[in-house]
């Protein structure tokens, strides 16, 4: 059942002031604010189809004159979300569709300068994945968004549930990112992953980010929805609410924990376990004044 909710605290009315100190305490941040931890029921924003039945779309640039950015709906559902802290083992990529990884080095730190970034931290991912995916021999990093908590950030954090792709676009974009031997490509196993990590204001208090279980997923609740860019159409899922499906979060994650979110795999033996809705939410326990939550979010091809 649709229930209406407020809209989420906007990203940038959360406070960003500087430390005030540095707390050994592993359940306080940076400012001496508790970290909200443990199950909680949260609101989240799910698909609701356009009221005259066509084809859901959204524009990822300006859209044109007198056209609206999106024609799908919002409903938003009450949603326990339980706190996978102390329970990483549980869950892996080809279970669940994602997984976490803890202690992970980088020698990047301002996230300022795309090519620093692609230069320092994309080697950092491409290991990091290579190192920790089965089968995967050749990773294609191919685009990164940066979500800071501030009124002059050009991303917020986005406050509905979605997966970033879907069959065909993930066909699609082997073709245009490795068009010499995508025909070859296309014959093997292929994912789409991306790698979500804090930045320097970690942990995560504000827009933690949820993950849907694809166990729990079913593919009846997966809406394709047209994403138009300035130079071609791609193609994300809306995602249903279903009282079956089963949300996490990982509870005050650091600089240096790494979230794992497969969107696809062309194995058909991992079936309905091959992507993972996921969405920011506002988490009710997080205290006044916590300093906005910064991430950065790499997409990769991963093949073998």
């Amino acid at each position: 059942m649709t229930t209406t909710a407020p809209q989420p605290t906007p990203a940038h009315q959360l406070s960003n002031t500087a430390p005030l100190a540095s707390p050994q305490n592993e359940d306080v941040n940076f400012q001496g604010l508790p970290i909200p931890r443990g199950s909680v029921t949260a609101n989240l924003s799910f698909y609701e189809a356009p009221k005259d039945g066509s084809k859901p779309y959204n524009y990822v640039e300006k859209q044109p004159e007198g056209v609206p950015q999106n024609n799908f709906g919002q409903a938003w559902h009450h949603v326990q979300i339980d706190d996978l802290r102390g329970l990483e083992s549980d869950f892996t990529m080809d279970n669940n569709a994602f997984e976490v990884h803890s202690n992970v080095p980088s020698q990047e730190y301002d996230f300022a300068d795309d090519e620093r970034i692609r230069n320092v931290y994309y080697p950092e991912v491409e290991k990091l994945l290579l190192d920790n995916v089965a089968g995967a021999n050749r990773v294609i990093l191919f685009d990164h968004t940066i979500r800071r908590s501030s009124p002059d950030a050009n991303r917020a954090p986005v406050v509905r549930v979605h997966i970033d792709q879907t069959p065909s676009s993930a066909a699609s974009r082997v073709k245009l990112h490795a068009p010499e031997d995508a025909d070859a490509l296309l014959q093997g196993r292929y994912r789409i992953i991306n790698v979500w990590r804090p930045l320097s204001k970690g942990p995560v208090m504000g827009h933690p980010l949820a993950v849907a279980d694809s166990a729990t997923v079913s593919d009846e609740d997966l809406i394709p929805v047209e994403h138009r860019y300035p130079d071609r159409v791609g193609e994300t899922a809306a995602v249903r609410h279903n009282s079956n499906q089963k949300w996490y979060y990982w509870s005050g994650m650091k600089n240096e924990d790494r979230l794992l979110l497969k969107c696809f795999d062309s194995d058909e033996a991992m079936g309905a376990w091959g992507r993972v809705p996921h969405t920011a939410f506002v988490h009710p326990n997080t205290p006044e004044g916590a300093v906005g939550r910064e991430s950065i979010e790499v997409r990769a091809l991963v093949f073998g």
